[in-house]
C-alpha cells in the first residue's frame, strides 16, 4: 500500500472511531443504559429484597406460570398470553382469555420479557412490581377468572407443590398461600432477561452492531424517541398519551390511561417480535407505529426512510432469550378443584 492511500486509511479509521465516540456520547447523554454484563449486578438489578430470588423459589415459580389448573377453567396458565416461546406476548389485538373473552378495552398483552427494569407494572401503572401484578391475570374475570381461594386450593391440593414452597422458604410447616403463588411466579419472570447485541455495544463492544443499526440508534435518538423509550427497560415508566397529535387508532377500545391520562411506556426490547404494537394492539407494522409515534408524541413527522432505519436499530434490540425447559407439573389429587368451563 504507498503512503497516500495508508494515509487515507489512517483518516477514516480515526473518522470512524470519532464516529462512534459521538454515538455513544448520545446514548448516555439520552439515558440509554444496558443491561449489565456482570452477572452480581444484574442480580442486584433484577432482585427484590422483599421477595429475594432464589434458585428454588425461581424453580416453583416456573412451574406455576406453566401450570393452567391456577385458572378457572384449568386451561389459561400464565404462558397463555405470554407466550415465553413467541415474544412473552400472545400476538394477537386483545388480550384473550376465560370464555376466549376479549380483554374488555381491547387492551394488547404486554411481553414478560424484561418487564423487570420497568418502573411500573399494567398499562395504567397500577402495580408497582412483578410480584403485585402477577396476582391480577389470575383473578380477572377475562383472563384467568380464578379466586385467590381457587389458587390455593390448587396448590395445596397436590403434596409436591406444598414440599416445595416448604423447601423454597425453608418453613417445613408452610402452608402455600395466594400471595405465595403470585410471589414465586413474579420470583421467576424476574429471571426473564434477554441481553442483546445493543447491550455489547453499549458495554463497549463497538463491532456488535452494524453500520446501520448505528445510524437507526442516531436517528432514533435525534427525533427524541428515547425522551421516553429510554434506560436499562428502554421504556417502563409512565407519559401522557398523546402528546402533540390524535391517535389513528384511539377508537380501538376505550382505555384513556390512568385517572391522569398516563399510559405505560412500553419495552423496545424484542420488539420486533412482540406485534401487535400500542396499548390496543391496532397496529401490525413497526414503520407504521414508529411514524404514529413521532406524530402523537413528538410532533415530529419521520419519514419512510427514517423509519425503515429505526426499525433496522430495533433489530438489535432482539435479545438471547434465557433456556427456559418446559416443566413437568405434580399430578392432580382428588382435592384438586375440577374445571369449570363456565
Amino acid at each position: 500500500m504507498n503512503k497516500a492511500l495508508l494515509s487515507l486509511s489512517m483518516v477514516a479509521a480515526i473518522s470512524l472511531s470519532a464516529s462512534a465516540g459521538e454515538l455513544m456520547d448520545m446514548a448516555k447523554k439520552a439515558g440509554l443504559k444496558p443491561i449489565p454484563q456482570d452477572e452480581a449486578t444484574l442480580m442486584k438489578m433484577i432482585d427484590n429484597p422483599k421477595n429475594p430470588v432464589t434458585a428454588k423459589k425461581v424453580e416453583l415459580g416456573k412451574k406455576l406460570y406453566f401450570d393452567p389448573r391456577l385458572s378457572k377453567s384449568g386451561l389459561i396458565s400464565c404462558n397463555t398470553c405470554h407466550n415465553l416461546a413467541t415474544g412473552g406476548v400472545d400476538g394477537v389485538g386483545p388480550a384473550t382469555g376465560h370464555m376466549w373473552r376479549h380483554n374488555p378495552h381491547h387492551l394488547n398483552s404486554p411481553t414478560v420479557y424484561n418487564a423487570v427494569f420497568a418502573d411500573k407494572q399494567f398499562w395504567d401503572g397500577r402495580s408497582p412490581d412483578l410480584e403485585d401484578q402477577a396476582q391480577g391475570p389470575m383473578q380477572a374475570s377475562p383472563e384467568m377468572a380464578a379466586t385467590k381461594k381457587h389458587v390455593e386450593e390448587v396448590v395445596n391440593s397436590m403434596p409436591e407443590y406444598v414440599k416445595e414452597f416448604q423447601a423454597a422458604y425453608d418453613n417445613p410447616k408452610m402452608k402455600p398461600t395466594f400471595k405465595d403463588v403470585a410471589d414465586v411466579i413474579g420470583d421467576f419472570e424476574r429471571t426473564l432477561v434477554t441481553p442483546s447485541r445493543y447491550d455489547d455495544y453499549l458495554n463497549g463492544n463497538e463491532n456488535a452492531m452494524s453500520k446501520e443499526e448505528k445510524e437507526g440508534m442516531k436517528i432514533f435518538i435525534q427525533k427524541g424517541c428515547a425522551a421516553c423509550h429510554t434506560g436499562v427497560a428502554l421504556g417502563g415508566g409512565m407519559q401522557p398519551f398523546p402528546v402533540a397529535g390524535k391517535y389513528k387508532y384511539a377508537n380501538v377500545g376505550d382505555f384513556k390511561g390512568d385517572k391522569n391520562g398516563m399510559v405505560k411506556t412500553p419495552t423496545l426490547r424484542n420488539i420486533l417480535e412482540t406485534r401487535p404494537y400500542f396499548h390496543n394492539g391496532a397496529v401490525w407494522d413497526i414503520k407504521e407505529a414508529i411514524q404514529i409515534m413521532g406524530e402523537t408524541q413528538l410532533g415530529t413527522k419521520i419519514s419512510d426512510e427514517e423509519a425503515s432505519k429505526i426499525a433496522t436499530f430495533f433489530g438489535a434490540l432482539t435479545g438471547k432469550k434465557p433456556k427456559v425447559e418446559y416443566p413437568m407439573l405434580p399430578a392432580s389429587t382428588d382435592k384438586t378443584p375440577k374445571p369449570d368451563l363456565n
